[in-house]
């Protein structure tokens, strides 16, 4: 089945990666806001065997991952930051909605290293970005909610495991936790950029960086095909 939006995506995700590359704004203003609506599209064409209540809640997701999309675009504003963080956090909880109501629950080894890192970087920005460091923080509560559930293997049973979690293979279901794992990457990147990045070509780099993996994350987690409910 053709699915020229999902097609679409990958365009924009390429032209804003290289617009952050290479600082040309104005690119970015172009194809970023479009990468989540794109992808939305592709919900509502290719999503049809979802249930109606998963595909609103993934819908919704994407409405407020748009929100932070546009809000992000000028990412050394601390405001702005803020404001992305609290739209990203509303699409998280969708996440999280979502794959608890297809049966995933929080696994105690794949929870704790997630509550670990939290907990570095949240440390870390209080002691080098205090202005951001609290709703950072609450933010990165809710990524790592959603990726630990992300993680659980009953989201794909039939998938190979490794410890504990599953091996991204032909099922879309398999692939929702390295989709999860290069989210908090970017998110991860996100702290490290703003604290330690301080030339132009540093920043530059890692904006590129983070908006891959934010859009390989988002592919991966946003397909429709990865939500469908087994048929009896």
């Amino acid at each position: 089945m053709s699915r020229p939006f999902r097609a679409g995506f990958l365009a924009a995700a390429a032209v804003t990666v290289y617009g952050a590359l290479t600082g040309r704004e104005k690119l970015q203003l172009i194809a970023k806001p479009l990468m989540m609506p794109l992808l939305a599209a592709d919900v509502a064409t290719a999503g049809k065997d979802m249930a109606p209540a998963d595909r609103t809640v993934l819908l919704g997701s994407l409405g407020a991952a748009t929100l932070g999309d546009v809000l992000l675009i000028e990412p050394d504003n601390d405001r702005r930051l803020i404001a992305g963080a609290s739209a990203f956090a509303v699409m998280q909880a969708g996440y999280a909605t979502l794959w608890w109501r297809h049966g995933a629950r929080p696994r105690v080894d794949v929870a704790l290293p997630r509550l670990g890192a939290w907990a570095g970087a949240a440390t870390l920005m209080s002691a080098k970005a205090r202005t951001v460091a609290a709703p950072l923080a609450a933010y990165g509560a809710a990524l790592g909610t959603a990726a630990t559930l992300a993680s659980d293997p009953r989201l794909a049973p039939e998938a190979k495991t490794v410890a504990g979690v599953n091996v991204p293979g032909a099922d879309p279901r398999s692939r929702l936790g390295i989709g999860a794992q290069l989210f908090t990457l970017s998110d991860g990147l996100i702290v490290l950029r703003r604290i330690f990045a301080r030339g132009e070509r540093a920043r530059r780099v890692g904006e590129g960086v983070i908006l891959a993996t934010y859009a390989a994350a988002q592919y991966l987690l946003a397909d429709p095909k990865a939500h469908e409910r087994p048929r009896a």
